[in-house]
């Protein structure tokens, strides 16, 4: 497959951990160990020597790496995070994207760490009621209306596409805003959890819901808000201008989750590049907006009986399948543009149509299907209620990112899934970046400064890199690979 029309995009991926190590003090310690292993003795990155944010990311949480992606340790929640390189292509994010898993993986087994400590990318907590994000940014022909208007065309297909883009999981969770303010202890201790925050809310569990098509949705309480710590929203603003391409900015989607099929992970992000050209086009009718995003997103999310209703802004009653028709149909006029284009286009056509006849069968490509069959096979083996702990320990084991433990890696290997990448492309993204984006020149500038063990005078940015004080490279344009990068006899 190439090029999803003329769009750069990537992926943002926050890691849970959990650890049974004796010698260790906490997970805390663990992200920290495995970070530290990847950049001093794995040696895959330039470690940033200087601060990038005093409060969410000090001097050596992380760094950008030499396959053109970013590592590091987010303060807040002390959880790895993992950036993929920018990317033109499906098939290089995700394959980008898996290699930062492998890397994690490989860092844990080299620390012998991976007996007694796994890392996820789940995004819940079902006992401490905690959500953690897979945020993914695109670059977007933006205007001054495009976030106050074209935005609501948007949210339509956004709280919808769950119905194939959806990881699953097992019961519930209901925000609770009566005594949540934190504790005077609480804020003492994690200080950085709480900059900022002005609307606080506990969450707790929600047993009368068996399973849900979306891990998120029960988190998210705005359709746009700047501040995410307990604001969560289907889009957080950056207001940023890449000035190598006039008039385009970053859109932040907050609402997504972390895909273990291949397929739904290529669908979700080749179906969202469409709806981006449909809005900038001005293609999508006002009459497709809803009624409400933020109760459709919950509707549809917790609709066990698949017929997934929304109510559009005049009180039309329309199914998310059916909705989608409508995006699909204005979309078909990007038809042969590129491969991954059609693609696309062909896939999102036939998902739809298995999705009206039977979803079940599509258990070989969509996260939430896949997932519901496994629980539903162990809960009715050992005789168990859907309350039970134990499926969520089957919910959580399904996200483990290594292989060799993964319950998803169990049903690849039993029953089959489709795949868009091979292993052959993860292993070679784990050291080589996309070659049609600034992450190739920018993934040169790291290898030479991760060659030569550069003083504390560099600074690696996405647009910017500092080799010392007095040579900058800017990389301003995302979609220019700055090939020449690559004799760098010029720094020597």
């Amino acid at each position: 497959m190439s090029g999803i029309g003329n769009r750069v995009f990537g992926v943002e991926t926050e890691f849970g951990c959990l650890t049974t190590d004796p010698d260790a003090a906490g997970y805390e310690e663990i992200v920290e160990r495995v970070k530290d292993h990847i950049f001093y003795k794995m040696k895959l990155g330039a470690i940033d020597r200087h601060p990038r944010d005093e409060a969410f990311e000090p001097a050596y949480s992380g760094g950008f790496l030499i396959n053109g992606a970013r590592l590091y340790v987010d303060a807040v929640g002390s959880h790895e995070e993992y950036a993929t390189a920018e990317c033109r292509s499906i098939r290089d994010l995700i394959a980008n994207d898996r290699a930062g898993q492998r890397i994690i993986v490989r860092a844990l087994n080299e620390l012998e760490l991976s007996e007694t400590s796994s890392f996820y990318n789940n995004s819940v907590d079902h006992f401490g009621g905690h959500t953690f994000g897979c945020h993914e940014n695109y670059m977007i022909h933006s205007n001054d209306n495009f976030l106050n208007e074209s935005v609501h065309d948007v949210y339509p297909f956004l709280v919808t596409r769950q119905i194939f883009a959806g990881v699953g999981r097992v019961g519930g969770h209901v925000i609770d805003y009566a005594g949540a303010r934190p504790s005077h202890r609480d804020v003492v201790r994690n200080p950085v959890d709480y900059i900022w925050v002005s609307n606080v809310y506990s969450v707790t569990p929600d047993r009368t819901q068996s399973f849900q098509l979306s891990q998120r949705a029960d988190h998210i309480i705005k359709a746009i808000a700047s501040r995410v710590r307990f604001n969560r929203a289907l889009i957080n603003p950056k207001w940023e201008a890449f000035y190598g391409n006039q008039n385009t900015t970053r859109l932040h989607l907050l609402f997504g989750e972390s895909n273990q099929m291949e397929y739904a992970y290529a669908l979700k992000v080749g179906t969202t590049c469409l709806v981006l050209d449909l809005a900038e086009d001005g293609l999508i009718p006002a009459s497709l907006r809803l009624e409400d995003p933020l109760v459709a997103l919950k509707d549809v999310s917790r609709d066990e009986s698949y017929r997934w209703v929304v109510t559009l802004e005049d009180g039309t009653a329309i199914g998310a399948i059916d909705l989608h028709r409508e995006y699909l149909k204005r979309a078909q006029v990007y038809r042969g543009r590129d491969e991954e284009t059609d693609w696309t286009l062909t896939e999102w056509e036939a998902t739809l149509n298995a999705l009206e006849k039977d979803p079940m069968s599509l258990g070989d490509r969509l996260d939430w299907v896949a997932k519901l069959k496994l629980v539903e096979m162990y809960r009715e083996s050992e005789g168990l209620d859907w309350d039970d702990d134990a499926l969520h320990s089957i919910d959580l084991e399904y996200h483990n990112i290594d292989p060799d433990k993964s319950l998803f890696q169990g049903v690849a290997e039993t029953t089959g899934v489709q795949r868009v990448i091979d292993e052959t492309d993860i292993v070679d993204a784990m050291s080589d970046p996309p070659t049609d984006t600034r992450a190739f020149g920018r993934s040169h500038l790291v290898k030479w400064l991760v060659k030569r063990n550069s003083p504390a005078a560099y600074w690696v940015d996405w647009d910017a890199v500092h080799l010392n004080r007095q040579t900058v490279v800017e990389l301003s344009d995302p979609m220019n690979n700055y090939e020449e990068l690559a004799k760098l006899e010029q720094f020597q």
